[in-house]
Parts: structure tokens; C-alpha cells; sequence
């Protein structure tokens, strides 16, 4: 998506992603430097809250059901140091629990809620769309 040159890796937008999960860190982490993002990663979210308060990345990427804290009030917590952070939720389970997740976690402040597993390019232009990154730049990275 982004392009992957030292200047711009300096002004790459920053991405946290909280995940209890060592291997959706791994994949979500592999997906979005390949794009050209920076990540940091939180193991749950307490952690993801602290690197939040001393990082306060571009957008946030939440799993919602995780041991400590869960993604409810990490937005939360996030909200009330940013009320405007860009979060996007994310969580496995069945349709049923999406729709409900989702309503829930737009009520909270998420911009988006995306389903796992997940499409990497479907997840790529969720994130670029709430960065507000352009079509055009996504596409020339992409090449």
C-alpha cells in the first residue's frame, strides 16, 4: 500500500495492534509491514492501553475477547486519553457474535469491525479507509 522507502518509512502511519494471540500478531504484523506500516504489537489489553498512552499511534487494532482486559475497555480506556482515536475491532466466532460485536463495538467508538480470520486485502483497504489513506496511493505502493 505504502511505499517502502527509508523517508517514507519515517512518516509511515503507526499501527498498534492488541492481540492475545501470538500468531494473529505474527500474521497481522506481516500484513501491515509488508504494506509499509509501522507496528507495534500488545499482547492484551492493559499492555495495549500503556503503549497507547506512550505511543499514540495513527490507529489501533483490537481483538475484543482477551484475558486482563478485554477489547471493551480497552476502547474504552483509549477513548478516554483520545476520544478521537481510530480503532478498528477485531474477533473469531460465529456471524451471530459478529453482528452483535459489531453494533456494540461502533457504539463504543470503533470505526470498523472485521471478522477473523480475514481477507488480507479486504483488511488493508479497511485500514487505508480509516486512515484516510488515498486509492491512488494505495495503489501506486502496490505495484
Amino acid at each position: 500500500m505504502l511505499s517502502n522507502t527509508p523517508q517514507d518509512r519515517l512518516s509511515a502511519p503507526r499501527i498498534l495492534v492488541i492481540d492475545d494471540d501470538d500468531s494473529v500478531r505474527h500474521i497481522v504484523t506481516r500484513v501491515l509491514g509488508s504494506a509499509g506500516y509501522t507496528v507495534t504489537t500488545a499482547a492484551d489489553g492493559r499492555e495495549g492501553t500503556t503503549r497507547f498512552t506512550d505511543e499514540l499511534p495513527d490507529l489501533v487494532i483490537t481483538d475484543m475477547v482477551m484475558p486482563v482486559q478485554d477489547g471493551m475497555e480497552t476502547i474504552r480506556q483509549i477513548r478516554a486519553v483520545q476520544p478521537d482515536a481510530k480503532i478498528i475491532a477485531i474477533s473469531g466466532g460465529s456471524p451471530i457474535i459478529h453482528n452483535n460485536l459489531s453494533r456494540m463495538v461502533r457504539r463504543l467508538g470503533a470505526m470498523e469491525f472485521v471478522a477473523k480470520p480475514f481477507d488480507p486485502d479486504e483488511f488493508l483497504e479497511t485500514i487505508a479507509r480509516c486512515l484516510g489513506v488515498g486509492k491512488e496511493q494505495a495503489a501506486s505502493s502496490a505495484a
